[in-house]
């Protein structure tokens, strides 16, 4: 086969960072930045598909500010061909920065979009969804495996109780889950040649967010539990007490 896969990365945090806040905002101050993890399995996938000669050709595509390109590099050094930054200011959400993408997707026309089906900082499992809409193209989520032969791609996901499985023409989204395969790490010729690969930059299509983050604040701590030792029916008065006069748990 001769398909084009393209990659949908975005760069997180790295999943050991501590989180701190600063005057309402994520301080990324000496932060660690890395490949979401769940982008990482479908970069993998698209690279095993090239390997196994379904795939002629990889390319990656990020939106996000300049330093987005760290999360590029770090894919081409794994084996994909060639990157697109999308610039486009971090405070984008998940429909600016899925509109964004699905413009950069339309002008390549790939044969299959791949991507994580979450992004580990927001957690919305929104945006491979949003591009299959935009695009109008099929789209299959969680994915753990994927057969493609006769134009049309079969997927296993994963399912409440068990597996599904979907057979879908492509061009198609297919978003992965991360038990779909073990990323590779890329070596040192990777990383050296990944220096030579062509990265091209190009500029988000504007539209507004649809969503306005106000602030963001970090959870209260936990508190100290009770522990009650007597009769049952002593222990539940006391507990409905506490759980009415410190919890404040409302009934109605």
């Amino acid at each position: 086969m001769n398909l084009k896969v393209l990659v949908c990365v975005k760069q997180t945090f790295d999943t050991e960072a501590k989180i701190e806040l600063k005057d309402g905002k994520i301080n990324d101050a000496g932060i660690n930045l890395i490949i979401n993890p769940y982008d990482e399995v479908a970069v993998e996938g698209a690279i095993q598909l090239k390997e196994k000669g379904i795939a002629t050709e990889v390319v990656i595509v990020s939106a996000g500010a300049d330093k987005a390109m760290d999360a590029i590099r770090t894919a081409l050094a794994m084996g994909a061909d060639r990157g697109i930054l999308v610039k486009q200011d971090s405070a984008a959400d998940e429909y600016a920065r899925a509109v964004a993408l699905a413009d950069a997707i339309k002008k390549e026309n790939p044969d299959l979009i791949l991507a994580g089906h979450v992004a580990a900082d927001d957690g919305s499992s929104q945006v491979p969804t949003r591009i299959a809409e935009i695009l109008g193209l099929p789209h299959v989520n969680v994915i753990t495996s994927i057969e493609i032969a006769g134009g049309k791609a079969t997927c296993t996901s994963e399912a409440d109780g068990g597996t599904a499985v979907t057979e879908v023409s492509i061009p198609a989204v297919i978003s992965s889950q991360v038990s779909w395969n073990e990323p590779r790490y890329p070596s040192m010729k990777g990383i050296m040649q990944a220096k030579k690969k062509p990265v091209a930059t190009v500029d988000a299509i504007a539209v507004e967010n649809k969503v306005k983050v106000l602030e963001f604040a970090l959870p209260a701590g936990k508190t100290a539990g009770i522990k009650i030792e007597e009769d049952p029916d002593v222990a539940a008065a006391q507990m409905a007490d506490w759980m009415k006069n410190t919890v404040k748990v409302e009934v109605k």
